[in-house]
Protein backbone atom coordinates (compact mmCIF):
# COMPACT_ATOMS: atom_id res chain seq x y z
CA UNK A 1 0.00 0.00 0.00
CA UNK A 2 1.52 3.10 -0.95
CA UNK A 3 1.67 6.33 1.28
CA UNK A 4 1.28 9.32 0.42
CA UNK A 5 2.67 12.63 2.60
CA UNK A 6 1.11 16.12 1.70
CA UNK A 7 2.79 18.59 3.60
CA UNK A 8 1.77 22.42 3.18
CA UNK A 9 4.69 24.53 3.39
CA UNK A 10 4.19 28.95 3.29
CA UNK A 11 7.15 30.12 4.04
CA UNK A 12 8.82 27.53 5.34
CA UNK A 13 12.22 27.83 3.58
CA UNK A 14 14.35 27.84 7.14
CA UNK A 15 12.50 24.17 8.59
CA UNK A 16 11.69 22.40 5.03
CA UNK A 17 14.82 21.23 4.46
CA UNK A 18 15.40 19.57 7.86
CA UNK A 19 11.71 18.38 7.64
CA UNK A 20 12.51 16.40 4.53
CA UNK A 21 15.80 15.21 5.38
CA UNK A 22 14.20 13.90 8.94
CA UNK A 23 10.96 12.12 6.60
CA UNK A 24 13.85 10.23 3.96
CA UNK A 25 16.06 9.22 6.82
CA UNK A 26 13.27 7.14 8.59
CA UNK A 27 11.86 5.97 5.45
CA UNK A 28 15.36 4.59 4.61
CA UNK A 29 15.34 2.33 7.38
CA UNK A 30 11.59 0.40 6.50
CA UNK A 31 10.11 -0.74 3.08
CA UNK A 32 7.26 1.46 2.82
CA UNK A 33 6.93 2.90 -1.05
CA UNK A 34 6.07 6.51 -0.36
CA UNK A 35 5.75 10.01 -1.64
CA UNK A 36 6.17 13.26 -0.68
CA UNK A 37 3.70 16.38 -2.05
CA UNK A 38 4.87 19.38 -0.53
CA UNK A 39 2.08 22.27 -1.70
CA UNK A 40 4.11 25.63 -1.79
CA UNK A 41 1.20 27.84 -0.53
CA UNK A 42 2.49 30.79 -2.95
CA UNK A 43 5.49 31.42 -0.52
CA UNK A 44 6.95 34.74 -0.76
CA UNK A 45 10.32 33.60 0.65
CA UNK A 46 13.03 31.06 -1.25
CA UNK A 47 10.60 27.91 -0.24
CA UNK A 48 10.11 27.28 -3.89
CA UNK A 49 14.06 26.81 -4.52
CA UNK A 50 14.46 24.99 -1.65
CA UNK A 51 11.64 22.48 -3.00
CA UNK A 52 13.04 22.43 -6.62
CA UNK A 53 16.42 21.20 -4.82
CA UNK A 54 14.75 18.43 -2.24
CA UNK A 55 13.32 17.12 -5.46
CA UNK A 56 16.13 16.94 -7.40
CA UNK A 57 17.93 15.00 -4.22
CA UNK A 58 14.97 12.54 -3.70
CA UNK A 59 12.93 10.57 -5.72
CA UNK A 60 10.13 10.41 -3.85
CA UNK A 61 9.74 14.49 -3.38
CA UNK A 62 7.53 16.26 -4.96
CA UNK A 63 6.40 19.87 -5.00
CA UNK A 64 3.24 21.85 -6.21
CA UNK A 65 2.64 25.56 -5.77
CA UNK A 66 -1.05 26.69 -5.49
CA UNK A 67 -1.05 30.08 -6.43
CA UNK A 68 -3.99 30.75 -4.39
CA UNK A 69 -6.67 31.01 -3.05
CA UNK A 70 -4.21 30.33 -0.02
CA UNK A 71 -4.55 29.37 3.49
CA UNK A 72 -3.62 26.31 5.51
CA UNK A 73 -6.90 24.55 4.11
CA UNK A 74 -6.86 25.49 0.81
CA UNK A 75 -2.78 23.94 0.54
CA UNK A 76 -4.19 20.72 2.17
CA UNK A 77 -6.87 20.59 0.18
CA UNK A 78 -4.67 21.25 -2.97
CA UNK A 79 -2.73 18.26 -2.17
CA UNK A 80 -5.87 16.24 -1.69
CA UNK A 81 -6.56 16.42 -5.41
CA UNK A 82 -2.91 15.66 -6.31
CA UNK A 83 -1.33 12.88 -4.50
CA UNK A 84 -0.94 9.27 -6.14
CA UNK A 85 -0.64 6.75 -2.81
CA UNK A 86 -3.61 4.46 -1.60
CA UNK A 87 -3.44 6.10 2.11
CA UNK A 88 -2.53 9.85 2.88
CA UNK A 89 -1.21 11.71 6.03
CA UNK A 90 -0.99 15.13 6.32
CA UNK A 91 2.42 16.61 7.93
CA UNK A 92 3.68 19.78 9.29
CA UNK A 93 6.47 21.32 7.24
CA UNK A 94 7.90 22.81 10.58
CA UNK A 95 9.87 19.65 11.95
CA UNK A 96 6.47 19.64 14.60
CA UNK A 97 5.59 15.71 13.44
CA UNK A 98 7.67 12.71 13.63
CA UNK A 99 8.37 10.98 10.66
CA UNK A 100 8.65 7.18 13.21
CA UNK A 101 5.01 8.19 14.46
CA UNK A 102 4.07 8.60 10.81
CA UNK A 103 5.71 4.72 10.31
CA UNK A 104 3.77 3.63 13.38
CA UNK A 105 0.17 5.12 11.80
CA UNK A 106 0.98 3.32 8.92
CA UNK A 107 2.14 0.03 10.34
CA UNK A 108 -1.13 0.13 12.68
CA UNK A 109 -3.40 0.75 9.63
CA UNK A 110 -2.16 -1.59 7.75
CA UNK A 111 -2.32 -4.53 10.32
CA UNK A 112 -5.86 -3.74 11.65
CA UNK A 113 -7.12 -2.41 8.22
CA UNK A 114 -8.29 0.99 9.62
CA UNK A 115 -9.84 3.43 7.25
CA UNK A 116 -8.14 6.19 9.23
CA UNK A 117 -5.36 6.61 12.24
CA UNK A 118 -5.67 9.15 14.65
CA UNK A 119 -2.34 10.88 16.62
CA UNK A 120 -3.19 11.76 20.17
CA UNK A 121 -0.52 14.37 21.85
CA UNK A 122 -2.54 13.97 25.15
CA UNK A 123 -2.62 10.25 25.76
CA UNK A 124 -0.40 7.29 27.32
CA UNK A 125 2.35 7.48 25.01
CA UNK A 126 1.52 10.76 23.61
CA UNK A 127 3.96 14.18 24.53
CA UNK A 128 4.58 17.45 23.65
CA UNK A 129 7.67 19.46 23.64
CA UNK A 130 7.60 23.18 24.34
CA UNK A 131 4.02 23.35 23.87
CA UNK A 132 2.93 27.36 24.64
CA UNK A 133 0.94 27.43 27.52
CA UNK A 134 -2.28 29.73 26.17
CA UNK A 135 -2.34 27.81 23.30
CA UNK A 136 -2.14 24.50 25.16
CA UNK A 137 -4.76 25.45 27.68
CA UNK A 138 -7.17 26.41 24.23
CA UNK A 139 -6.63 23.46 22.71
CA UNK A 140 -7.56 21.52 25.62
CA UNK A 141 -10.71 23.68 26.42
CA UNK A 142 -11.60 22.99 22.54
CA UNK A 143 -11.18 19.41 22.44
CA UNK A 144 -13.14 19.02 25.29
CA UNK A 145 -15.58 21.18 23.64
CA UNK A 146 -15.80 18.84 21.07
CA UNK A 147 -15.91 15.94 22.22
CA UNK A 148 -18.74 16.57 24.39
CA UNK A 149 -20.76 18.00 21.66
CA UNK A 150 -19.84 15.44 19.17
CA UNK A 151 -20.05 12.80 21.50
CA UNK A 152 -16.70 10.91 20.57
CA UNK A 153 -13.97 9.88 23.09
CA UNK A 154 -10.81 10.99 20.61
CA UNK A 155 -9.03 13.11 22.98
CA UNK A 156 -7.00 15.12 20.07
CA UNK A 157 -9.60 16.39 17.16
CA UNK A 158 -7.55 19.72 16.56
CA UNK A 159 -4.37 17.81 15.84
CA UNK A 160 -3.54 17.80 12.19
CA UNK A 161 -1.18 14.76 12.18
CA UNK A 162 -3.39 11.85 10.87
CA UNK A 163 -3.73 9.33 7.94
CA UNK A 164 -6.58 8.06 5.98
CA UNK A 165 -7.57 5.63 3.60
CA UNK A 166 -7.85 7.49 0.00
CA UNK A 167 -11.65 6.10 -0.13
CA UNK A 168 -11.73 8.63 3.23
CA UNK A 169 -10.66 11.37 1.41
CA UNK A 170 -13.21 10.53 -1.07
CA UNK A 171 -15.51 9.95 1.33
CA UNK A 172 -15.62 13.24 3.00
CA UNK A 173 -15.94 15.25 -0.01
CA UNK A 174 -16.71 18.30 -0.12
CA UNK A 175 -14.36 19.68 2.07
CA UNK A 176 -15.12 23.08 2.89
CA UNK A 177 -12.43 24.45 5.44
CA UNK A 178 -10.17 27.13 3.47
CA UNK A 179 -7.75 27.04 6.94
CA UNK A 180 -7.04 25.18 10.48
CA UNK A 181 -10.70 24.32 10.59
CA UNK A 182 -9.53 21.72 8.31
CA UNK A 183 -7.41 19.59 10.71
CA UNK A 184 -11.29 19.42 12.65
CA UNK A 185 -13.05 18.60 9.39
CA UNK A 186 -11.84 15.66 8.20
CA UNK A 187 -11.30 13.47 11.20
CA UNK A 188 -15.22 14.36 12.61
CA UNK A 189 -16.76 13.83 8.75
CA UNK A 190 -14.50 10.83 9.04
CA UNK A 191 -15.98 9.26 11.93
CA UNK A 192 -19.69 10.29 11.12
CA UNK A 193 -19.90 9.11 8.12
CA UNK A 194 -18.77 5.53 9.30
CA UNK A 195 -15.10 5.08 8.87
CA UNK A 196 -12.84 3.08 11.38
CA UNK A 197 -10.29 4.50 12.73
CA UNK A 198 -8.07 3.82 16.00
CA UNK A 199 -6.26 6.23 17.58
CA UNK A 200 -2.31 6.24 18.08
CA UNK A 201 -0.30 8.50 20.49
CA UNK A 202 2.21 10.87 18.98
CA UNK A 203 4.87 13.28 19.98
CA UNK A 204 4.63 17.42 18.72
CA UNK A 205 7.70 19.47 18.95
CA UNK A 206 6.87 23.29 18.91
CA UNK A 207 9.05 24.85 15.30
CA UNK A 208 12.64 25.47 15.65
CA UNK A 209 12.09 28.02 12.96
CA UNK A 210 9.64 31.02 12.00
CA UNK A 211 6.55 31.66 13.69
CA UNK A 212 3.46 29.76 13.57
CA UNK A 213 0.47 30.76 10.80
CA UNK A 214 -2.16 29.71 13.51
CA UNK A 215 -3.90 33.04 14.30
CA UNK A 216 -6.25 31.78 17.24
CA UNK A 217 -8.41 34.42 17.51
CA UNK A 218 -9.37 34.65 13.98
CA UNK A 219 -9.89 30.73 13.69
CA UNK A 220 -12.26 30.61 16.62
CA UNK A 221 -15.59 31.16 14.76
CA UNK A 222 -14.32 29.33 11.80
CA UNK A 223 -13.62 26.05 14.37
CA UNK A 224 -17.50 26.63 15.37
CA UNK A 225 -18.61 26.62 12.00
CA UNK A 226 -17.62 23.48 11.05
CA UNK A 227 -18.05 22.21 14.45
CA UNK A 228 -21.95 23.22 14.20
CA UNK A 229 -21.73 21.71 10.55
CA UNK A 230 -20.79 18.28 12.08
CA UNK A 231 -23.15 18.28 15.04
CA UNK A 232 -25.80 19.21 12.02
CA UNK A 233 -24.74 16.10 9.87
CA UNK A 234 -24.48 13.73 12.60
CA UNK A 235 -28.00 14.59 14.16
CA UNK A 236 -30.37 15.30 11.34
CA UNK A 237 -28.80 13.92 7.90
CA UNK A 238 -30.81 10.92 8.69
CA UNK A 239 -27.46 8.68 7.77
CA UNK A 240 -27.41 9.67 3.60
CA UNK A 241 -23.64 10.78 3.68
CA UNK A 242 -22.37 7.32 5.87
CA UNK A 243 -20.41 5.02 3.98
CA UNK A 244 -21.88 2.22 2.23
Amino acid sequence: MKLSIVIPAYNEEESIKETIDQIEEAFSQVAIDHEIVVVNDNSKDNTAQVLEELSKKYPAVTYVTNLGPNGFGYAIRYGLERYSGDCVAVMMADLSDSPYDLIRFYNTMVEGNYDCIFGSRFMKGGKVIDYPLVKKIINRIANLIIRVVMRIKYNDTTNAFKLYKREVIEGVKPILSPHFNLTIELPLKAIIRGYSYSVVPNSWTNRKYGVSKLKIKEMGSRYFFILVYCFVEKYFSRGDFTKK
